[in-house]
This record gives C-alpha cells, structure tokens and sequence, in this order.
C-alpha cells in the first residue's frame, strides 16, 4: 500500500479511476482501526510516516464537494471523501450529546471519552483512556496518547504540508490545560503539565528554570518539552529593551507527587472499559 499511495500521490493523475478509488478506503480503513498511523516511534525516536500524509491528501484531490445530510435545516458540505467518522457501541468510546465531530480517517481507540463539542481531524491518532473536553481540536495528523486529558478549549495542532513536517505529539500520562494551545510540531513527554493558558509553539523559546537554561531545538526543528516538566505562560524581556517583555513558557519544576494530586484524573469518568 505504501508504494501504491506513494506511486499515485506522485502521479497527481487529472482523473482518479474506480481503482485509486479503492486504494483509498482501503488506506482510510486501515487509519480508522489504527492499522496504520501518521506517526511511529522507533528507534527512541518520532518519525514521520509521509506516504501517510500523501494518502490524506490524495483524499482531498480527488474528492468532490457533496452535500452531506445532517438534519432538514442544516446540512454541511465537504468532500465526498473525507466525511464524517462512523462509531458504534462496539468501539468502546464516549461521546457525550452536543455537536462533536471526528473526521473520517482518525483513530480513536478504545476507552476515549468525546465531551462536547470537540473536533478531531484526519489522521489523528487518540490512545485509550483519554478525555477530549469541550471545545477541544485535535489537528490533522497530531498523535495523542494514552490517558491524556485535554482540558476545555485545548488546541492540539496538526499539520498535512509539508509531508515531511512533524505533527504534534502529545505523549502517555500529559496533562493539558484549559485554553492551552500546542502547535508546529511541539512534542511533549509524558507525565509533563502544560499549565491552563500555556501556548507552545516552535518559534517561542521555552525555559527550564530548574536547569537555569533554554532548551535547545530538537532534530525536528521544533522543541520537545521534556518528561514531567509542569509548564507555565512566563515572559522575559527583550534582548535590545529590557523595558518590554515577551511571552515565554517556563518549566518552573519537573512533576511530583503534590503535582499528581493536582491533576488526579477521575477515574469514573475513564471507565469505559470496565
């Protein structure tokens, strides 16, 4: 399937036949049951898989613009394509009543709560046990752990072009609050703490006052906030004035047990499974 969706996204064919057609639910059937994902770790490190995003995008190319039925009042128009995700009991996740939404092409495994409203994009990836709050995104390609919880008005961003760039990662055991935002690429370890109103971006400098220093970029050209970090919105001041300030995320401890008090998950709220 790699060579085949790689080979047909290269060609970028004026018309797309019954057979690319068919090659590409087969790769969005494989997205949806997490056979396959936009993001792997190997190696001790997160790789980007492009042939994926070349699938996605294939998706948009040779969709047409459609109305899609929602209710007699207001219906939504998208490409026929990429439409909506289809659940059933069976797949073991909440979504709780009130306007959420994931797009046709993501993952979301067993035990992920929905609460509303929430978007998830396309090739997106939720690990079991995860809580998705209101007004929530989790962007096209972004990779979410196990048991994170993404607090009310979380902004995960995703990202399909380039096919080379890394989407978001969010990692097992983060807590992210309310109102944060995490973009271009952003990876955070696990067990770290993302204050409420914290925006993490790769052209914002990042300080670790336990270290006394600013991290340094990673190999994918953004930052990694590393494992356990709680971080802050902090500003320092600028280089030519210090009469002004910008902003700057700071690390200001790495987590401990009264920080695990503090954002204790509610279990009842995780047990899908049981």
């Amino acid at each position: 399937m790699k060579e085949a969706i790689t080979n047909l996204f290269n060609s970028n064919p004026a018309i797309y036949n019954s057979d690319d057609r068919s090659l590409y639910e087969q790769f969005i059937n494989k997205l949806n049951t997490g056979s396959i994902r936009a993001c792997d770790y190997r190696n001790g490190e997160w790789v980007v898989n492009q042939w994926i995003k070349m699938g996605i995008l294939i998706g948009f190319r040779m969709g047409k613009l459609v109305q899609i039925p929602w209710s007699d009042s207001k219906p939504f128009y998208d490409k026929d394509t990429i439409q909506e995700k289809q659940f059933s009991l069976s797949d073991k996740i909440r979504i709780v009543p009130g306007g959420s939404s994931a797009r046709n092409g993501c993952y979301l495994a067993p035990g992920v709560t929905i609460m509303p409203p929430a978007f998830i994009n396309i090739g997106a990836w939720v690990d079991e046990g995860t809580m998705v709050d209101s007004h929530a995104l989790v962007g096209s390609c972004a990779q979410i752990g196990k048991r994170v919880h993404l607090s009310a008005g979380a902004m995960i961003g995703g990202v399909l072009e380039p096919i080379g760039s890394r989407p978001v990662i969010i990692e097992d055991d983060v807590f992210v609050g309310g109102n944060t935002g995490v973009y271009e690429g952003i990876i955070v370890k696990s067990k770290a703490v993302l204050a409420s109103g914290t925006i993490v971006t790769s052209s914002t400098p990042i300080y670790d006052s336990v270290n006394n220093c600013f991290l340094d970029k990673d190999s994918g050209g953004s930052f990694t906030i590393p494992e356990g970090a709680v971080v802050v919105p902090g500003s320092r001041s600028m280089k030519h004035n210090a009469s002004f300030h910008v902003y700057c995320p700071i690390i200001i401890k790495y987590r401990d047990a009264k920080t695990d008090e503090a954002v204790k998950l509610e279990q009842d709220l995780r047990s899908v499974l049981d």
